[in-house]
């Protein structure tokens, strides 16, 4: 943050001054006052702002205020950092200047919509089956529904029960969610995902749960992805019990939810570090460590899976904010980021698998673990974002100058003429390769600068995506080249060209 520092006026009276009348000393006083009053609001120049006006959560607020952050008024739009519990118009980042921040990616839908997200993996699965296998057996209806019944006729046939779960496609907060067995009674035509349910969880004192990780994405172009280190641990309020007919409506027993959970009168609001319905991953960390599970590996599981989920909304993320940013050179700060949060479940080998991805995650605090988590999730987040009051001049600076090079042709190197000679065509090639080189060297600082800032400012999050492991990098990137021919197949030729190679781009930045 900028600082400014603060001058002291003095006033001393001259003999003139001693010597004159009280209306004139009480107009130099106010003259005086009036001068004070100025060098006080050049502090504010300094000031961060922050838009909140589309969050209903106070946490938010109260995150903003321990930034220092000044809030705007509601329809302020020039705010150096705007925060909106719902996905944002493309429109809405097209119009953002670059020192602007939003907490919103366009195309992050791709993996938070319950359908979007299975078709997209569904395509990964096909040509990366052994790395993407952390997500249940999944059809889509009612595209999908002749798929479905012809699994569960092979499963007839080898005399097989198994359970599946049905969820709306753009449902939330457990709404609309039941559990089947008997598959002839699913409706055809019902816009829902159903799913193999998982029915040998790890269980906590006897019940089913799952985790709430939250990621901070703060950047597509290129990727970086961070992982927070504490997040909630969510129970289920009956013992959990192996799918059968009887038990199958017993929601309380199935569903992790908190929506769900949290109306049923053996729902704990202990507070209790290792008590109640919701605990803290800090907490549930440790029980793996006394336990004796392998800490290092369960979390090593728990990135993994996040980064190749990343993986696949990667191109549908880059090429919507390249339209909304158009000419925006790779490296650049990013106008968006986003706070996601991943719910996971454990099954009794302590393998990951993922439920659903949350663009929205709530920001509620109706128990004090939810305040003390989320609080700083938000707080390390905004340090980690590195907004600078200094970005708003800086950047209407940059505006001045571009405009200027424009009117007058500056800057801008002289177009060659089918005469030209052989001399003035060698000089063009080394004006225009130094022009390169210049900005080359330009986004090499800019990233030193930015990583020297996030190893200072990591607080409880870590760094998983670009990983310091190389051969899990060179995965990744292997994987990353796979998301974006999948995205690219039939495709038009113009969208081919402009999303070329853009792996080649990521690695210069990385």
């Amino acid at each position: 943050m900028c600082y400014i520092p603060a001058y002291i006026v003095l006033w001393l009276p001259s003999v003139e001054d001693q010597g004159s009348s009280p209306r004139n000393r009480l107009s130099e006083r106010s003259h005086q006052s009036s001068r004070r009053r100025k060098v006080r609001t050049k502090k504010k120049k300094g000031t961060i702002t922050a838009n909140v006006a589309g969050t209903k959560y106070e946490i938010v607020r109260i995150a903003i205020n321990e930034m220092a952050f000044l809030k705007t008024q509601d329809d302020d739009d020039t705010a150096n950092l705007i925060w909106s519990d719902s996905a944002v118009q493309h429109e809405k980042i097209a119009d953002l200047r670059n020192y602007q921040r939003i907490n919103h990616f366009p195309g992050m839908g791709e993996i938070c919509r319950k359908d979007c997200l299975a078709r997209n993996m569904s395509k990964m699965i096909k040509s990366q089956p052994q790395e993407y296998s952390f997500i249940p057996k999944t059809w889509i209806f009612p595209a999908e529904y002749t798929q479905f019944q012809n699994y569960v006729k092979e499963l007839r046939r080898k005399r097989k029960q198994k359970t599946f779960i049905v969820k709306p496609a753009n449902g939330a907060m457990g709404h609309g969610i039941s559990l089947i067995q008997n598959c002839e009674k699913l409706p055809a035509q019902d816009h829902s995902i159903v799913q193999e349910y998982l029915d040998k969880p790890f269980l906590m004192e006897g019940f089913k749960f799952d985790l709430r990780i939250y990621i901070l994405v703060t950047s597509c172009d290129p990727l970086r992805i961070f992982l927070y280190n504490d997040g909630l641990v969510r129970m289920g309020t009956e013992k959990y019990h192996t799918p059968n007919e009887a038990n199958l409506s017993q929601l309380y027993m199935h569903l992790t939810n908190y929506s769900v959970n949290k109306h049923n009168e053996n729902f704990e609001r202990d507070e209790t570090a290792d008590k109640g319905s919701k605990r803290s991953i800090g907490w549930f960390t440790e029980f793996l460590r006394i336990n004796d599970y392998d800490v290092a590996k369960f979390w090593g599981d728990v990135s993994e899976l996040v980064v190749k989920t990343l993986i696949v909304a990667e191109p549908h993320v880059l090429h919507a904010y390249r339209m909304c940013r158009p000419g925006q050179p790779p490296g650049s700060d990013s106008v968006c980021f986003e706070v996601l949060g991943f719910d996971i479940i454990l099954d009794r080998k302590l393998k990951p698998w993922l439920l659903e991805i949350n663009r929205a995650p709530s920001f509620g605090t109706d128990q004090k673990i939810d305040y003390n988590v989320k609080k700083g999730v938000l707080l390390n987040t905004l340090k980690l974002l590195n907004i600078r009051a200094s970005d708003k001049k800086r950047n209407l600076a940059q505006q001045k100058a571009e405009a200027q090079r424009r009117l007058y042709g500056q800057g801008s190197m002289k177009k060659l003429s089918a005469s030209s000679s052989e001399a003035e065509k060698q000089r063009h090639t080394l004006e225009r390769r130094k022009e390169e080189l210049k900005e080359q060297l330009t986004q090499v600082r800019k990233q030193i600068s930015r990583e020297e800032h996030e190893k200072r400012h990591l607080g409880n999050y870590r760094r998983i995506y670009p990983p310091d492991d190389k051969l899990l990098l060179k995965k990744y990137e292997s994987l990353l080249s796979t998301a974006f021919q999948t995205f690219l197949a039939g495709r038009a030729a113009s969208l081919q060209k402009e999303m070329n190679n853009p792996l080649k781009q990521m690695k210069a930045c990385n």
